[in-house]
């Protein structure tokens, strides 16, 4: 006899085939979920049919999605079995694998609540969020377990660790609560599936903050279906022949859904891999494997067009590429286009909208511009007086829609700052062109993204200022040759003091993400503030686009 969770789930497969019955109001032919809804056993369930299909290729196996269907299950119960209750969260430190999806929608068939984390970050990062999530286990790739166990000692905390890609019968454990992955995906597994609501905390992301400190954002269930159903589908037209490759990486919102939701929904295979989207790395995948649809961000697009190693369009069969990140510079999409006879979708998205909610699309791609609102999605521009900005000028972005985040966790101030009602504040400056379409106007703050990552200038800074060499530091965006944003620092050194730019550079990247050092440094005799001692940023990056470096290197006085 089924159970009660499993006949809703039921119920809502037979729902979704009759969108007439309930729909979003501005997308009147896709239905929302049932308010029973496990977001797990929705992406297993609509694969049912395809027990023997390739569902994913990482570097080491393949996975059909009888076999991801199964090791989901497995993994499922595994939790359970080693004590997680659900609504526990497990902190997920693991490589592109296999056995990302596999745990991913394992804890979420169970009720426990995933969290996926940046890879790339150092050992202090990952403290602060096994406190702030309060992890009770930890999934870890083997080439991280040693920064995983600085960071659990830094916190003071003791979470099961399970380690993937680990040599089993020579791994060294840490400790008792060690264990390889596989120790997981012992049957029996679990056969039916948390009874959850679609509102229900599902999982989490981090974002950053202008401070900083990482930002807990807590997803539901519904969300991941609204992104497959409202982007996906519909505006990429993805389909089940497609084989996918994303560079981003599953544990950003981008890459979450770029290789895990949206193949899913329609059936798709997908590629991945755990070493950096070099363009070699990623023109390997590309010839080797057929990809038809890769999802990059505009700097890695720029890198292969500049890689002597580019391939002829011969020799892939892309069909689509997406871009997403940063906005994408008309040049870059343009060359690409011409070269490979494919067209690079541009889109933005954000962590708080779980995927992308402005965009381009098939037969309406209009380079330099992020195109149109998704159906599904509406959004605003305010300018600073709250009113609505003419045709032509900037205003701040604001979003609404169904794949909103619920909250920063344990953070009513920034929630209630971001999270306004029904409306998402981005970040973001727009402005709408002749055509229709949003053009990127930058940030409303001082956070920049590089290489499609929010770095907040002011860590940089004060990394920088621990220097013994360094008295005051700033730091802005620099603009290359293609239009993407690179980290430039203002250093002021001591009286008497010495230090190279190559020394700080070094410096910063041994205490930050790798990707957070600043790509340029300018030492400078003072920095530019106002007469109460703020650093005037807009005066640096003024002084870049218009050429000032030497007056800046003149020194300024202050100003008002």
């Amino acid at each position: 006899m089924q159970s009660k969770s499993l006949q809703q789930f039921h119920a809502f497969s037979q729902f979704i085939r009759e969108p007439s019955m309930t729909a979003l109001s501005s997308t009147p032919h896709i239905a929302a979920p049932a308010e029973r809804f496990n977001a797990a056993a929705y992406l297993l369930s609509v694969n049912a049919h395809r027990h023997a299909k390739l569902a994913y290729i990482d570097d080491r196996q393949r996975l059909t999605y009888g076999e991801l269907d199964h090791r989901a299950r497995c993994c499922a119960a595994g939790l359970l079995a080693a004590g997680l209750k659900r609504g526990d969260r497990v902190l997920m430190v693991l490589q592109d694998s296999v056995d990302f999806p596999v745990a991913f929608l394992g804890a979420l068939w169970a009720g426990v609540v995933p969290v996926p984390v940046n890879t790339l970050l150092p050992a202090t990062d990952y403290a602060y969020m096994l406190t702030h999530c309060d992890a009770k286990a930890v999934l870890v790739s083997a080439p991280l377990q040693a920064t995983l166990q600085t960071a659990i000692a830094e916190a003071g905390s003791q979470p099961l660790v399970f380690v993937s890609g680990a040599d089993v019968g020579a791994m060294s454990l840490a400790s008792p609560i060690t264990s390889p992955i596989e120790s997981l995906l012992t049957p029996p597994r679990m056969t039916d599936p948390h009874d959850s609501a679609a509102a229900d905390d599902a999982f989490w992301l981090y974002s950053s903050g202008s401070t900083g400190r990482p930002k807990g954002v807590v997803h539901s269930h519904a969300n991941l279906y609204w992104t497959a159903a409202l982007y996906a589908q519909p505006v990429l037209g993805l389909r089940e022949s497609d084989v996918l490759f994303s560079a981003a990486k599953l544990f950003f919102a981008y890459g979450l859904g770029n290789a895990l939701t949206f193949p899913l929904s329609v059936g798709a295979t997908t590629v991945l891999m755990a070493e950096r989207p070099t363009p070699a790395a990623v023109f390997k995948r590309w010839t080797a494997q057929n990809i038809s649809v890769f999802f990059g961000a505009p700097t890695g697009f720029a890198g292969m067009l500049a890689s002597p190693d580019l391939p002829a369009r011969e020799a892939v069969h892309l069909r689509m590429c997406s871009s997403a990140g940063e906005a994408l510079p008309r040049d870059v999409g343009e060359r690409f286009t011409r070269h490979f006879g494919c067209y690079i979708i541009d889109g933005i998205g954000s962590t708080e909208m779980l995927h992308i909610y402005l965009s381009n699309r098939p037969g309406d791609v209009n380079y330099g511009t992020t195109g149109r609102a998704v159906p599904g999605y509406r959004l605003k521009l305010v300018d600073e007086d709250g009113a609505t900005p003419a045709v032509g000028d900037i205003g701040e972005l604001y979003i609404s829609g169904p794949s909103a985040a619920r909250q920063y966790w344990n953070d009513p101030e920034k929630s209630a700052a971001t999270f306004q009602g029904e409306w998402t504040k981005s970040g973001d400056k727009y402005r709408i062109d002749e055509n229709g379409c949003y053009v990127y106007a930058g940030r409303s703050d001082d956070m920049l993204k590089v290489s499609g990552i929010y770095v907040s200038p002011f860590e940089v800074e004060a990394t920088l200022m621990q220097h013994s060499a360094v008295l005051e530091a700033a730091v802005v965006g620099q603009a290359d040759a293609d239009g993407l944003t690179r980290t430039l620092a203002y250093v002021v050194l001591k009286a008497g003091q010495a230090a190279t730019a190559d020394e700080l550079k070094a410096f910063v990247k041994d205490r930050l993400a790798p990707y957070k050092y600043p790509r340029h440094i300018e030492f400078l005799d003072e920095l530019p503030k106002t007469a109460t001692g703020k650093i005037q940023r807009f005066r640096l990056r003024d002084g870049l686009r218009d050429g000032l470096r030497d007056g800046l290197r003149d020194g300024l006085k202050a100003t008002p």
